[in-house]
């Protein structure tokens, strides 16, 4: 019987979290599993905590939302050690990606009897992040201003918060000029944003880069240039289904390393915790995470 540890950010969406783990935790207990649990003080704390469970042979259970799965996920990746998630965060968009069950029954079933399966990392090099891996994507821009408010908030949950802090930030925003270089190729762009994905979804169910696999080897690039305010409004509400790419004012790009400049400091964020600037390079890691899923 599979021998879990479960990690919870107590200061992140700590009722959600608790609750969402104890419908979990006592279906896989009457299961027969074991199951202990570990409340980090940081999310650096974390990632120490899934890095000595996993070298016990333990599965890890990151529990909560994309910013502790990022962070958990990437300790775990390439070390073959298996990760579970126990979505309960404001948006989830990993586990959507893997098509993870909200019904604790069914998620259940998946962490006692699934095989794990192999999927795609994202390495993050920056001055502030020195080769860092993440999960879901990276995004440069007036998207990392708006996450950032969503973050920040205490009146609004999953996609409201995320829709109200992109009306915030597209309202203050002013277009940068950026070069993206994908597998050695210059593009120069000048926009919104650019997002390196590995999932489709980020921004609570918000689909970015429709065609993103969390297991090809590749990052798919959106490039979403200057446009007037209310065409941005628009495009924000056809990311919800993915139609946004078929615009003329957005690029898609594929490849194997990106990296992000821009003319001035802009900032950028990567699965949900936004903490630095431009340039910052990302780096696909195939096959480097194990997860049930």
């Amino acid at each position: 019987m599979r021998q879990f540890t479960a990690i919870v950010n107590p200061s992140a969406g700590a009722a959600g979290s608790a609750a969402a783990l104890l419908q979990v935790a006592r279906l896989l207990r009457e299961a027969g599993a074991e199951l202990h649990t570990e409340y980090s003080r940081s999310l650096d704390h974390a990632r120490d905590l899934a890095r000595q469970a996993g070298e016990r042979d333990r599965i890890v259970l990151a529990v909560g939302g994309d910013g502790i799965a990022g962070g958990i996920g990437g300790a775990l990746s390439g070390t073959g050690h298996v990760l579970g998630l126990v979505p309960a965060g404001r948006g989830n968009d990993f586990a959507r990606a893997l098509h993870l069950p909200a019904d604790p029954a069914e998620l259940a079933r998946i962490l006692l009897h699934n095989a794990p399966r192999a999927v795609d990392t994202i390495e993050v090099e920056s001055a502030v992040h020195p080769r860092t891996a993440v999960l879901g994507s990276v995004y440069a821009g007036v998207d990392a201003v708006a996450n950032r408010h969503a973050n920040r908030t205490r009146l609004l949950r999953g996609a409201a918060s995320y829709y109200a802090g992109g009306l915030r930030a597209v309202a203050t925003w002013t277009p940068a000029s950026y070069r993206v270089t994908v597998d050695g190729e210059e593009h120069l762009h000048r926009g919104y944003t650019v997002v390196v994905a590995n999932s489709p979804y980020y921004g609570s169910g918000r689909m970015i880069a429709p065609a993103a696999r969390v297991d090809d080897g590749l990052l798919d690039v959106v490039m979403i240039r200057a446009a007037p305010r209310r065409l941005f409004f628009a495009l924000m509400r056809e990311l919800t289904s993915g139609s946004h790419v078929r615009r003329p004012e957005v690029t898609v790009l594929r490849g194997r390393e990106i990296r992000v400049e821009a003319d001035r400091p802009v900032p950028y964020g990567a699965d949900g915790e936004v903490d630095a600037v431009l340039p910052v390079t990302a780096r696909a890691l195939p096959g480097a995470l194990h997860v049930l899923c």
